[in-house]
């Protein structure tokens, strides 16, 4: 058991902010040695239950739960900040030609390591993530998140049609690895397997028909794509399946539309769209600084919220533009505000955090798990330094309220502002 005084974040299940000034978090291994908070609360309170325990005094630092990244690129870390007109000529131009060096098991161990290393860096401890249409690149990301006891969600890439050579799979053989990927990793430790076709564009209709198969057999794995991004994606999706009634619905005909369902972006929804999500469980990735970069469009969180289906923050790195939790919670705002092509909202500081948190947790089906530092929850948190640069040591010092600590820090924050992240009691250092 060990224990940690600091001030202390967290989150009610009805999503509330809970948030301690002087707090207590205690953290001991269960029954199969897996860390876990066995306490959280007011140190005043707790204190005297744990006199004979080691004590992490950390006074003027902030312990919040590790942040959960409901959609990342792996291969696309050095795709990062490519320059594009648009999402399909920066998938030709620069995806394509990077993910097919993943080919390469050697290559793939080294950027999984260096990706590991950044999710880790700026706080984010759980995440679903694509990998490349080579299983090698599934087995490379897994192996690494395995050794440092991260949790993640991963899939090979379904893509059996129009995509270069070095990509594109084979239909019959993809379904095969899929399977064989899900027998070897799903449930493993922390790993998670997601059944992963890149997007309805680039997989034929049996390829989907038997990624839809698997999703039946296998109904505790993860389903991931993207949907509706794009003007030009969605017309191309629409005259390739002329029966769905929208791209949307291409998902839902081949049955890779349910709980632990997870579609990045859903931009371009209307409401016949917002339902059929809200009926089948399945969830969007919002992905703010992707959008913006590419000049997809603004997700619509009021329409989301009016028909009242599931989402949470996603950095989509290599089309998003940082690791940062901040910043994706920063253009979040930005999103939300915007008035001219949807209904604009003012998403206060504490919805943006539950969102990258406890929020991105419930919608991966993983309440109570990660994401929050409830009792019972698996004990990943960030050590937070509110005076990690000059500015934000000005501007949280004049805070006189949890929702101006919290907009200041993610306003003025990035990777500096943590200064640990720590899983299972290991801890790992933003800056060496």
């Amino acid at each position: 058991m060990h224990v940690y005084r600091s001030a202390l974040l967290r989150f009610a299940d009805d999503g509330s902010a809970l948030y301690d000034e002087d707090g207590l978090l205690a953290v001991g291994p269960d029954a199969q040695g897996r860390q876990r908070v066995v306490a959280a609360g007011a140190w005043q309170a707790l204190a005297h239950q744990y006199a004979d325990h080691p004590v992490t005094h950390l006074p003027g630092r902030i312990l919040a739960p590790g942040f959960v990244d409901m959609h990342i690129h792996f291969p696309q870390t050095d795709v990062i900040g490519s320059p594009a007109d648009g999402l399909l000529p920066w998938l030709e131009n620069y995806t394509f030609p990077h993910e097919s060096r993943f080919v390469d098991p050697a290559y793939g161990a080294q950027v999984a390591s260096f990706f590991v290393d950044e999710l880790l860096r700026n706080g984010v401890t759980t995440a679903l993530t694509f990998a490349t249409s080579h299983p090698v690149s599934v087995d490379a990301l897994f192996t690494e998140a395995q050794r440092r006891q991260l949790r993640l969600i991963t899939g090979k890439v379904l893509q059996d049609r129009h995509s270069p050579d070095g990509v594109r799979d084979d239909t019959e053989q993809s379904l095969l690895d899929t399977e064989a990927l899900i027998q070897r990793w799903h449930g493993v430790d922390r790993l998670g397997y997601a059944i992963t076709p890149r997007f309805a564009p680039t997989s034929t209709p049996e390829q989907l028909r038997g990624a839809g198969e698997l999703a039946a057999r296998y109904p505790d794995v993860w389903i991931q794509s993207h949907v509706a991004e794009n003007l030009d994606e969605i017309r191309w999706a629409r005259e390739l399946f002329p029966a769905s009634r929208s791209y949307l619905a291409v998902y839902d005909d081949f049955g890779l539309m349910r709980e632990r369902a997870v579609y990045a972006h859903c931009i371009h929804f209307e409401d016949d769209d917002r339902a059929l999500m809200r009926d089948t469980g399945t969830v969007a990735a919002v992905s703010p600084t992707s959008n913006l970069f590419l000049g997809s469009g603004f997700f619509d969180y009021a329409g989301a919220d009016r028909v009242g289906f599931g989402y949470g923050l996603a950095s989509d790195v290599g089309g998003g533009t940082s690791f940062s939790p901040f910043y994706t919670m920063l253009a979040a705002y930005y999103v939300g505000r915007e008035g001219q092509s949807k209904q604009g909202l003012s998403l206060s500081p504490r919805q943006l955090w539950w969102q990258h948190t406890a929020g991105a947790a419930k919608a991966l089906g993983l309440a109570g798990v990660v994401g929050n530092l409830q009792p019972g929850c698996e004990a990943d948190f960030v050590v937070l330094n509110p005076r990690a640069t000059p500015l934000l040591e000005r501007k949280t010092a004049q805070a006189r309220n949890l929702d101006e600590l919290l907009f200041a820090l993610i306003v003025l924050g990035d990777d500096r502002l943590v200064e640990q992240t720590v899983i299972s009691q290991a801890k790992y250092a933003s800056r060496a």
